[in-house]
């Protein structure tokens, strides 16, 4: 552990959700879900208005359309949360350059790898409180929690206690004070059959963990969980904020409405996924020698097939025909409700590959499974009018679709700099009406901000 709190963890609220709050004047402050919109849908992340009817992140969308019939279930934005967590994540650099994010909302800071004086609390109070100020100015409306402590789990639990839009500085010294009364299970690892084991010890709070006989802990959780949840009890953690979390690999998946059985329709997709995660690879600048792709069937059964090049490559070419390939080899009867690419066993160079065909005969690893549809759904053509999508028309302006179906497209014309605006039914096909190019932020990022 750290002399000093230090270590700064800062999670954006209700990211998704609040984007959307934020760019769709008419939903701000109603409760917003945004997700999977079909029958097979996830929800990804709902608004504090949406939390109040006990919907969650990870749960059915069927089953939060119970809970809150009346709340907006949007199908997502991509572009547009990368777009916020970017500036974000260029203000935690200009704090240090010491910065590990956890995805697109939360990121750890090393305050101390910034030069940041840490021994006065009313200094990181006031480091905290702008900083809270400034994610809010420069991406227009958001709100960020924010804890700072002597570790990384300290920092963490800080921004979960604080949430939804405060701050929590825990001083070097009164970290037993704080996790003590606790429940167990906000202790890292502890989970639901972790959970069930300490149960069954007697052990309720962190305090119970406090306690409890490392001996007995090891005895039950194994050497490496009982020995870490021993440690973590007493707060002793010296996890390093860790400047660049290399990248194991990177994926693309649809998930589909109904399922996909036109196999042209299903290269088209395979392709044109291996082109997003070929352009990702290079921004990178890696190399890839392993190329996959995932098949769900209408079953739920879970096809995994992978190839490893005999080099290194970065070029879309190469990928869609190592994954046109792997999908050409395997029956989809019935049709298919998930297709994915991906790739992996990263290098830093390109290694030539001297004599390849998309026809090549190679080995495949492959395994199969049983498993739960993916949470995320992804656009799919440009006229599959999705709630929440941006739309542009000749006479009516920029908008977003509000719905769509039996030939008629419902969407309303506002954006977050206009204020609420009218609803419109247009014909899903007017030649007036189109997918609209994402909104400029006014806040402009540096040119390297994204390295």
């Amino acid at each position: 552990m750290r002399a000093t709190p230090s270590i700064l963890h800062l999670d954006l609220d209700a990211f998704y959700a609040s984007i959307e709050q934020r760019d769709k004047p008419s939903l701000r402050g109603k409760p917003v879900v945004v997700g999977g919109i079909g029958g097979r849908g996830v929800v990804a992340t709902a608004s504090y208005e949406a939390r109040v009817f006990g919907v969650r992140s990870a749960m059915s969308t069927a089953e939060a359309r119970r809970r809150a019939p009346h709340a907006a279930y949007l199908a997502g934005r991509f572009d547009a949360y990368r777009q916020s967590s970017r500036i974000v994540m260029a203000l935690l650099r200009e704090l240090s350059p010491v910065v590990e994010p956890l995805g697109l909302d939360e990121a750890y800071v090393d305050l101390a790898a910034g030069g940041l004086g840490t021994d006065e609390p009313a200094g990181l109070v006031d480091l905290v409180t702008g900083l809270r100020a400034e994610v809010g100015r420069r991406t227009e409306g958001l709100r960020a929690s924010v804890g700072v402590g002597s570790s990384k789990f300290i920092a963490k639990l800080a921004s979960e206690t604080a949430k939804p839009d405060g701050q929590l500085v825990v001083p070097a010294g009164a970290e037993l004070e704080m996790i003590s009364p606790l429940p167990v299970r906000v202790v890292p690892g502890v989970g639901p059959a972790t959970m069930d084991r300490l149960t069954r010890l007697g052990i309720a709070t962190v305090a119970d963990l406090q306690r409890a006989s490392p001996k007995e802990l090891v005895r039950e959780l194994g050497q490496a969980a009982g020995t870490v949840l021993h440690e973590l009890a007493f707060a002793r953690d010296d996890r390093p904020v860790q400047h660049v979390r290399e990248a194991k690999s990177i994926s693309v998946e649809d998930t589909f409405a109904t399922d996909l059985v036109d196999p042209a329709e299903m290269v088209a997709v395979i392709e044109r996924d291996a082109a997003t995660v070929a352009e990702r690879l290079r921004k990178t600048g890696l190399f890839t020698r392993t190329v996959s792709i995932k098949v769900r069937l209408g079953d739920f059964t879970t096809w995994t097939r992978s190839r490893t090049l005999d080099g290194a490559t970065d070029s879309t070419e190469r990928i869609r025909a190592v994954a046109r390939g792997l999908l050409a080899g395997l029956e989809t009867p019935g049709g298919v409700r998930l297709l994915g690419v991906g790739v992996g066993n990263f290098t830093a160079a390109a290694q030539e590959e001297l004599f390849w065909a998309e026809d090549e005969p190679s080995s495949v690893d492959e395994q199969v499974v049983r498993s739960v549809p993916a949470m995320r759904r992804r656009f799919g053509a440009e006229r599959d009018w999705l709630p929440g999508m941006e739309v542009e028309h000749d006479l009516h302006g920029r908008g977003w679709v509000w719905g769509a179906g039996h030939g008629v497209v419902t969407v309303r014309f506002e954006t977050r700099l206009t204020g609420v605006g009218p609803v419109r039914s247009l014909p899903a096909d007017d030649p007036g009406l189109r997918p609209a190019p994402l909104l400029p932020m006014a806040w402009q990022l540096p040119q390297d901000a994204d390295h």
